[in-house]
């Protein structure tokens, strides 16, 4: 899937005194009589605006007291149906889609304070919008655990436009917030798959394939080159995002991580096979794939889970299986705990729904969340096979 990007498919594996004066009576008895009635009168008002500014002050103390708790987000109730059970959580902040940006560091901590009670890593797909910069303003404003693979989302038609323009937004944001919370820097989601379905091609390696992998080599080289520039405390991995069948050996060759796309939906699974054949695909061509290239990037399952719903009744259904809350739940009762059990490393797609796509695309690509729109959760229980 691929939320920040202009068009695709989905196929294989495929977020501050007081005071008081005295004064001395007149000598004279007249004048001391008047004065001290003065002076009585004085006191009286003193006291009572004295006691005023206490007062004032004391609410001034307490409401900048009691706002301080709202106003932190590293404070935040935390919901007891929720468990850190998933390596990881694709996400997408609400209103990153140029050209009607509308992403906000309210919304971004919002969607942040939840994740962190379900996982310690996310991973975003591209970076237009400022997305980078809220999200990791955001998790360091929550003091949370949790680490970011950033995005940067090219195009093969465009002239590297989009690459350059998320290139610059990427580098505001580390010279921002620093490294610290940066797993790796992802350039590409789906570059390949979108290339080679235009070029009318589906063998990753032909040498139509080998064409676009070097566009897209050649940004994963410039990514690497910008970083160096940067005079970075720790060196950031790179690599890329794709659908699992399409990993290109040139490309594999220049990455330190590979996130493969691998939805058991779009390969028309039922629903009581689905976990079973992510797995067996992912070990099978994506880890195996990885381990006959030279440099061995690290296999990740970039995207995996179960739809919960259509905008269109009659593509609800995949031939084998329904898009339903029920089937989400199996899916994350056979798939969850025994993934973090053989050590695989995935990101669960996704945190929550995107009436975006519903509106862009149709179909289930609005339904996959673990949330609705909204931020509540649906009707699902949580693994709770928690993760250290």
């Amino acid at each position: 899937m691929a939320p920040s990007g202009p068009n695709y498919y989905e196929y294989g594996w495929t977020q501050d005194n007081r005071w008081l004066e005295k004064q001395e009576a007149a000598t004279k008895r007249s004048k001391r009589v008047v004065i001290g009635v003065l002076l009585a009168l004085l006191a009286l008002i003193g006291i009572a605006v004295g006691v005023g500014v206490g007062i004032s002050q004391s609410h001034k103390s307490s409401s900048s007291s009691l706002d301080a708790i709202p106003s932190d987000p590293s404070k935040f109730d935390k919901d007891p149906d929720l468990f850190r059970s998933f390596y990881g959580l694709a996400y997408t902040p609400e209103g990153s889609q140029l050209p009607d940006c509308g992403a906000n560091l309210s919304d971004v901590i919002k969607d942040i304070q939840l994740m962190s009670q379900l996982t310690t890593r996310i991973r975003l797909y591209g970076a237009d919008c400022n997305q980078t910069s809220l999200v990791m303003d955001a998790i360091q404003q929550t003091k949370v655990n949790m680490t970011v693979y950033i995005g940067n989302y090219p195009v093969s038609t465009d002239n590297n436009t989009a690459y350059l323009r998320q290139r610059d937004e990427i580098d505001i944001a580390i010279k921002a917030f620093g490294v610290n919370n940066i797993g790796g820097v992802t350039v590409g989601n789906e570059f390949m798959l979108n290339y080679m379905t235009a070029q009318g091609t589906s063998d990753p390696n032909s040498a139509i394939a080998n064409q676009g992998a070097q566009l897209l080599i050649a940004d994963i080289d410039d990514t690497r080159s910008n970083l160096t520039s940067l005079d970075l405390p720790k060196e950031l991995s790179v690599g890329t995002s794709d659908a699992g069948s399409y990993f290109n050996n040139e490309v594999m060759e220049k990455i330190d991580y590979m996130m493969c796309n691998v939805h058991a939906w779009f390969a028309d699974q039922t629903i009581e096979q689905a976990a079973g054949w992510v797995s067996n695909f992912f070990q099978t061509v994506n880890v195996a794939e990885a381990a006959n290239t030279t440099r061995k990037p690290q296999p990740l399952i970039a995207e995996t889970g179960w739809p919960t719903g259509s905008a269109n009744a009659s593509l609800g259904f995949n031939g084998a299986a329904n898009a339903t809350e029920d089937n989400l739940q199996i899916f994350l009762n056979t798939f969850v705990c025994a993934a973090n059990a053989n050590g695989t490393g995935y990101f669960f797609f996704e945190y929550f729904d995107e009436p975006w796509k519903t509106a862009a695309f149709g179909g289930v690509e609005g339904y996959w969340g673990l949330f609705y729109s909204n931020r509540t959760l649906k009707n699902i229980k949580i693994p709770t096979c928690v993760l250290d």
